[in-house]
């Protein structure tokens, strides 16, 4: 099975088209500790020719033009494309919006929780993926299913705490902000030939009992890696927001996700989502030591995953 990282960045990318930070002005002006990222998405592939993508980031036409499996054949006809399948975590603006970019009259199979496909039935910006090409396919909690087009790939979902994406909250909801089972799901990639799998787990605000058996045995898991520190947005006077009020777990901390995933079985530790204020983004930061050092790597655009 074959992963691609198409984008690793958090919404906005890096650097974020408004942002002065630190981060973002120096991976500007080359720093050779900081790489550019585009937004969050993945690839995966079981043959190599037939894919399924994973979040449709606003980048998503700049990243499939840098990953050529995903170019269109020319001897396959004027319209054609590997892409057989899409399948969404939340309705965040960074995991939809490049949706947009698969219109032009191309059949997939669309998959998601109802409380997402509900977000996109009620924009009908969305509806230029034609009904009688883009089949919408409704998931539960702890479904299992073979994305349409692509043999040898299975696709367990499990919902996680997160929270509703920002256009949908609602102010009079509550702490919760309107969020329900469904906002934000896992993913459990398998290969039905060997029974290997990886997890896929961009946005999280908590890790419980559940999760941790459900990780459990990943040859590879992608973790949410969106914020270092819980306040860091805070500290450096980008936003008034936890990260946990944004619905993710910080990497560091007693309870931030390196130490409450520290005793679960799993190969490979990849942190992506990466928020542009993320000290961690920085080759050469104390912090991204002390990801590395606790036996995690963090991704880049274009980092390609076997498993």
């Amino acid at each position: 099975m074959l992963v691609r990282v198409l984008g690793s960045a958090a919404g906005g990318g890096f650097p974020q088209w408004n942002c002065a930070c630190r981060n973002c002005a120096d991976v500007r002006r080359g720093l050779s500790s900081l790489k550019p990222r585009s937004q969050s998405s993945l690839a995966i592939s079981a043959d190599g020719a037939n894919w399924c993508l994973l979040n449709a980031s606003p980048d998503l036409r700049e990243q499939f033009a840098a990953h050529p499996p995903l170019a269109a054949d020319p001897d396959a006809g004027l319209r054609n494309s590997p892409l057989k399948a899409v399948v969404l975590t939340n309705a965040d603006v960074d995991h939809v919006a490049g949706l947009l970019n698969l219109r032009e009259g191309q059949p997939f199979h669309l998959y998601a929780s109802a409380r997402v496909l509900s977000a996109l039935a009620a924009n009908p910006i969305f509806d230029v993926l034609r009904e009688d090409l883009v089949r919408r396919v409704t998931l539960a909690n702890g479904d299992v299913f073979e994305p349409d087009g692509c043999s040898g790939l299975a696709v367990e979902l499990a919902a996680v705490a997160g929270k509703v994406a920002l256009y949908l909250e609602k102010p009079d909801a509550g702490a919760d902000f309107g969020s329900d089972e469904g906002d934000v799901v896992a993913l459990k990639l398998l290969d039905t030939g060997t029974g290997r799998f990886a997890c896929y787990i961009p946005g999280c605000a908590d890790v419980d009992g559940r999760l941790r058996d459900w990780i459990s045995g990943a040859s590879v898991l992608l973790f949410d890696g969106t914020l270092y520190t819980d306040d860091e947005m805070i500290a450096a006077g980008l936003s008034q927001k936890t990260g946990r009020r944004m619905g993710h777990l910080s990497m560091s901390g007693a309870d931030g996700s390196i130490a409450q995933l520290a005793d679960v079985e799993a190969g490979r530790r990849i942190f992506i989502h990466i928020n542009n204020s993320n000290p961690a983004l920085r080759d050469d930061s104390p912090e991204r030591h002390a990801v590395e050092a606790a036996g995690w790597e963090i991704a880049e655009d274009g980092m390609e995953i076997a498993f």
